[in-house]
């Protein structure tokens, strides 16, 4: 049964979701508590960023041990209590599956360490060139070299990620078999799946240098490859054996490759995250952003939707910007963050929602880099530095980009930490909490929150909303229109991504209106969005 097809899937980021103990960081605890508030939502899953024990790193997504919970997010017992708690309101629980690379606090990269070990090969290990420099020419995903030197093996270990992210070495059968078991482990404890991290890349051809570019040099020797595909389609025997949903972040593909790992008959996954539209307001690398334009973001929208079955529709995550401030509008923040909400409970696909979109929550409003966490922020910040970017400079291309955009901590409340915890959180409370909150939004009718409610109550009624085909109508750089259509009955849904009135068109009886108008004349108000039957 394909579930996920008629579900909304919410993002948890369990470090600053609820805390519950008073320690400043989010954990499983918390998230119990708020399962009612999920349920309201309309929630069918929680993908749920991971919780495994990890020396924090990279918040969690460097995992030391992947049967044990970290001991600040609780126990085994407290996950198996959420898995239980969250059935029993019919959602399910989505486990984030990291296993491109371990923690190097790992186990298995403490024994690869000794070259006797029977782990001595589950990861990518290489001696200097002669003349002293690194094994290859790659570069990482977080701007800098991707080898390190381990001084008690004598030789040089890969990582794509920060240095503390060692990447498996699936050139070798049991690190395979491994994750097999680990898989295993987590769907008898009745997880309905696992979204899949950086999961196209798993597959390293060779370790030969790479043409130089301007970001990930070497990519071409890992990146979708079919070393990749057949490690899925192994993956996907055991998890079929529990009938379990797999979504993969799959970096830099196109909609072909997207086919590839994801077509019913491939055997692979079942959904994939792309990147393209959240790539049409950056040059090249999401550190050098330019003007977002609608009509390049409308295109894209509509090439993948035409191009791919099923999309996994997302604008917002743990690792991107908030949606509001990058395409929508601070000045009109109601009216854009519903006319968002519309956008992505409307197109084709599963929607997915990061906590705190639901109440239209900003980008951090911290004002100098120590005030960070985020390690790939972090490492940039010092690439910019060795490059000379004046410091104002740097700050303004890491406050606009940095992933700690989306990872402040929940805004419950409008008193001091936001009724996420009654001490200092792990990661500044944005002052605006006093504005942007749910208990605020509970009581309105008109807020962000009760509009995201009821469109995903209209979603859950409507065949035509959640399978019917898509086909744009208008696009430019102000208005979006597309028609959802299933056996004969039909939806039309228009948005002006602009503070200037538009025109359109388009005619019907609004269904829905996100400035309560009751009957359109083809006039489009700032930020305006409706659906026409």
């Amino acid at each position: 049964m394909e579930w996920w097809k008629d579900a909304i899937i919410y993002q948890i980021y369990p470090r600053s979701f609820q805390d519950s103990n008073g320690d400043g960081i989010g954990d499983i605890p918390g998230i119990i508590s708020r399962l009612d508030h999920l349920q309201e939502l309309g929630v069918g899953a929680i993908w749920l960023s991971p919780v495994y024990k990890s020396p924090n790193a990279d918040n969690g997504y460097d995992i030391s041990d992947y049967r044990e919970i970290n001991p600040e997010y609780g126990t085994m017992e407290d996950m198996e209590r959420l898995i239980r708690e969250a059935k029993n309101r019919n959602i399910r629980i989505i486990m984030d599956l990291v296993i491109n690379h371990t923690s190097t606090d790992h186990y298995w990269f403490r024994q690869s360490r000794d070259r006797t070990s029977e782990y001595a090969d589950y990861y990518y290990w290489r001696h200097g060139n002669p003349d002293g420099s690194l094994p290859n020419n790659w570069t990482g995903f977080f701007g800098e070299d991707c080898w390190e030197f381990d001084p008690q093996r004598c030789e040089y270990y890969l990582h794509l990620f920060a240095k503390s992210q060692a990447d498996l070495n699936y050139h070798n059968p049991a690190v395979l078999e491994e994750v097999k078991d680990i898989l295993r482990f987590w769907l008898r404890k009745g997880v309905a799946g696992f979204r899949c991290d950086v999961i196209n890349i798993l597959w390293k051809e060779s370790l030969e240098s790479g043409k130089k570019k301007l970001a990930l040099t070497g990519s071409e020797h890992y990146l979708s490859l079919e070393g990749t595909h057949e490690i899925l389609r192994q993956l996907r025997e055991v998890l079929d054996e529990y009938g379990a949903f797999t979504v993969g972040e799959t970096v830099f593909v196109t909609p072909r490759q997207a086919r590839d790992l994801c077509g019913a008959d491939r055997k692979e996954l079942d959904m994939v995250f792309s990147f393209e539209h959240m790539e049409c307001d950056q040059y090249f690398i999401k550190w050098f952003k330019r003007k977002f334009r609608p009509k390049a973001f409308f295109d894209c929208l509509s090439k993948w939707q035409r191009e791919l079955d099923w999309n996994a529709i997302y604008l917002e995550n743990h690792d991107q910007p908030r949606s509001i401030p990058r395409f929508g509008s601070a000045e009109y923040w109601k009216e854009s963050g519903k006319l968002l909400a519309m956008l992505a409970l409307t197109l084709r696909g599963t929607p997915f929602i990061y906590q705190g979109q639901e109440i239209g929550m900003m980008n951090f409003d911290f004002d100098r880099m120590r005030q960070l966490n985020d390690v790939e922020s972090k490492n940039v910040e010092r690439v910019l530095r060795r490059f000379h970017i004046p410091r104002r400079l740097r700050w303004k291309i890491i406050a606009r980009t940095s992933r700690d955009n989306a990872r402040t901590p929940f805004q419950w409340t409008g008193e001091r930490g936001a009724g996420f915890t009654d001490t200092r959180p792990w990661l500044g409370v944005n002052h605006n909490c006093e504005q942007i909150n749910l208990a605020q939004q509970e009581t309105d009718p008109d807020s962000i929150w009760s509009w995201y409610k009821d469109l995903a109550a209209l979603r859950g009624g409507s065949e035509v909303l959640r399978r019917g085909a898509f086909t744009p109508l208008e696009a430019n750089n102000q208005v979006f229109v597309y028609r959802r259509e299933l056996n004969g009955e039909a939806l039309t849904i228009v948005l002006n991504f602009s503070g200037k009135p538009a025109q359109t068109a388009q005619r019907g009886r609004v269904l829905r209106s996100n400035v309560g108008r009751e009957s359109f004349d083809g006039q489009l108000g700032p930020w305006e969005a409706v659906i026409l039957e």
